[in-house]
């Protein structure tokens, strides 16, 4: 679900910062695909043509695929240890962070490389919309963290019982 969130949040600031608020995209759908609506006004009164829309909306798709990995960042690091802390446990797994550098490695790849608009749809981010996972990823860290504090100082309890599988 944290991730999720993180990938519509980026969705959504990168629409804002075009001109589309997000109190304006309800029932804009059909507008938006319509190919021979070539003059779409945002919320700013900016006119839109179809191929520019298109552009911004899989520029949106890329932004919510590098969100995604962004919070696997946390993720992968919190499945480190099911049950003890990640600070006492440290991070010298070369393979584990040999895995984070790799997953941000492709992730930029597909982002930045030429061609990829065409063959895949995925256009060039900026970088702070990079950034806009990274609070839900420092979230979904804290949350695992307190999570194992509390588990071994509540043995079988509703906390163990929900969370730990």
């Amino acid at each position: 679900v944290i991730q999720a969130l993180a990938g519509f949040f980026t969705y959504f600031v990168i629409l804002a910062e075009n001109g589309f608020k997000p109190t304006d995209l309800l029932g804009i759908h059909i507008s938006w695909e319509n190919r021979y609506l070539n003059d779409l006004e945002d919320s700013y009164g900016q006119q839109w043509t179809y191929e520019q829309r298109k552009v911004v909306e899989f520029t949106c798709h890329t932004a919510f695929f590098v969100s995604i990995v962004v919070v696997q960042w946390a993720d992968l690091i919190i499945h480190k240890t099911r049950r003890n802390s990640v600070f006492p446990q440290g991070m010298t797994n070369k393979i584990l962070i040999f895995g984070v550098l790799e997953e941000t490695f492709l992730a930029a790849f597909l982002s930045y490389t030429p061609g990829m608009d065409v063959a895949l749809r995925m256009y060039p981010l900026k970088i702070t919309w990079w950034l806009c996972a990274t609070p839900y990823s420092v979230l979904l860290f804290v949350y695992d963290e307190v999570r194992k504090l509390i588990i071994p100082r509540h043995p079988g309890g509703w906390l163990e019982k929900e969370t730990y599988y």
